[in-house]
This record gives structure tokens, C-alpha cells and sequence, in this order.
């Protein structure tokens, strides 16, 4: 069904209004925040966008795909370690630039239909990511798929926690992490990695 002009200009401003504001604070910003930057009424709102979760799938799905597209060119590299090497300094760049981005990807509570999409499109390439990287002998071989979520969150606090102040300390973690990644660094974990459903209930 195409829209009226008038009823598409609308429906633009409140996708850019609220990706603005997602990216800089996160999916929690009241839709009252978005119809004032957007500059429309509640009602405009909800005869686009029923639940906030659709406006939410609406405006992400660019950026989804970006998460996406990260991983297929990690896959494809050259060096294997290199290769998730960057997708998680990648992955972790487009959290310091769209904080709504990774709302979504790193846990199920958010996001719909698209957003779910994703994670089941981007699974199995990151079980390929650390496969390759463990076949090649540079990621310790007792780190799995399950364990990233739950490495991108950790990281993702250091990015909200310093954003303000020191925006580019969180690449100092990082490099911590990566090194303690290292198959040569490796020492028995104390515990397994979580399983696929305790990396769903991450919240």
C-alpha cells in the first residue's frame, strides 16, 4: 500500500528521528522523546509503528545488516585470526556508533522479526569465525560461539561507560581480551561456556 506524501514524510521523520536517537542513548528513550524530534502527535506515531518493536525493526534494518555483512568479510580473510580479530573490533565500532544496534543483537529482549532474523543469520557465521580461527591454531581451542555475545556485551558496558569521556579506552579492553584469546596465553577455564539458551536470556 503506497502512502500518501504527506503520510510518508511523516513516517520518514519519526525513522530518523528515532534512529538519532537510538544510536546516541539506546532503545530505551521514551516515544515521546521520538514524536518530539520527529515533530508529530502519539496518534501519527501508532498508525505507523503499533509497538514501539516495529518502529525499533523499522530503523535498525540497515544496521542489521551491517552486523551482518561484518561477519561474512571476517569469513572470507586471508588470515583466520585476523579475521575475528576484526569482526570483533568492527562489531564493537558500530556499538560505539549505534548503541540501539547492539541493544539488539546482543540480546533476545529486543527487537522483532528482524532483529531475530539476524541472529539466526549471523549464528551459524560466527561458529565458522571461531572454527576457522581454531583451525588455524590462534584462538584457544576451549572458546566457543556461545562465549561472543556475552564478550561483546562486557565490552559494550566499557563503551557506555566511557563514551563521554574516554571514547576510545574501550579499545584498550579489547586488546586485553584478544591477547587473553590467544591459543599460546591459554590456561584452563574454570567454567564451561554458557549454553545457547543462557546466551538467549541475556538481558
Amino acid at each position: 500500500m503506497t502512502l500518501r506524501r504527506d503520510a510518508q514524510r511523516n513516517r520518514d521523520r519519526l525513522v530518523a528521528g528515532a534512529g538519532e536517537l537510538f544510536a546516541a542513548d539506546g532503545l530505551d528513550v521514551p516515544v515521546e522523546e521520538i514524536t518530539r524530534r520527529a515533530g508529530v502527535g502519539m496518534g501519527t506515531l501508532y498508525r505507523h509503528f503499533p509497538t514501539k518493536e516495529d518502529l525499533v525493526d523499522a530503523v535498525l534494518e540497515d544496521a542489521l545488516e551491517s552486523y551482518v555483512e561484518l561477519a561474512r568479510q571476517a569469513l572470507v580473510a586471508d588470515d583466520a585470526w585476523q579475521g575475528f580479530v576484526g569482526f570483533l573490533e568492527h562489531g564493537l565500532e558500530l556499538h560505539a556508533s549505534n548503541r540501539g544496534l547492539m541493544d539488539v543483537i546482543s540480546t533476545s529482549a529486543r527487537g522483532r522479526a528482524r532483529a531475530q532474523a539476524t541472529r539466526e543469520r549471523v549464528r551459524p557465521l560466527l561458529r565458522q569465525l571461531v572454527a576457522r580461527a581454531q583451525a588455524e591454531g590462534r584462538l584457544r581451542p576451549d572458546f566457543s560461539a556461545e562465549d561472543l555475545p556475552v564478550v561483546f556485551r562486557a565490552l559494550g558496558r566499557v563503551i557506555e561507560a566511557t563514551g563521554e569521556g574516554a571514547p576510545e579506552l574501550w579499545r584498550r579492553y579489547l586488546a586485553l581480551v584478544v591477547d587473553g584469546l590467544r591459543a599460546g596465553a591459554a590456561t584452563p577455564l574454570p567454567v564451561p561456556p554458557p549454553t545457547a539458551e543462557q546466551v538467549r536470556r541475556l538481558a
